[in-house]
């Protein structure tokens, strides 16, 4: 979206609550709303999860990469992942 683009929508977002700003309800409304649209914003911005497709390929390759040098380990069947960790010799 380019600057004049996103001008023009930041004076649309204003002349509307500019057209609402004497209706209690419709406040309300809006106040949850935005409360709701932060609350998701910071979400992803703190999501250590989120990854570009580059850093996910990247990511999948050095798991190959790992694999290949026999640096993994299997589930044997009917374990659980704590006990899966304690046969790695992990504490727990």
């Amino acid at each position: 979206m380019t600057a004049v683009q996103i001008n023009a929508m930041n004076a649309e977002v204003w002349r509307n609550i500019g057209a609402i700003a004497d209706n209690e309800e419709l406040m309300c409304r809006l106040a949850r709303y935005t409360r709701k649209l932060v609350k998701e914003q910071e979400s992803e911005e703190n999501d250590p999860t989120l990854m570009t497709k580059e850093e996910y390929f990247a990511k999948l390759e050095r798991a190959e990469q790992q694999a290949a040098r026999g640096e993994y380990s299997v589930l044997l069947p009917g374990e659980d992942i704590t006990a899966h960790l304690k046969r790695l010799g992990y504490d727990l």
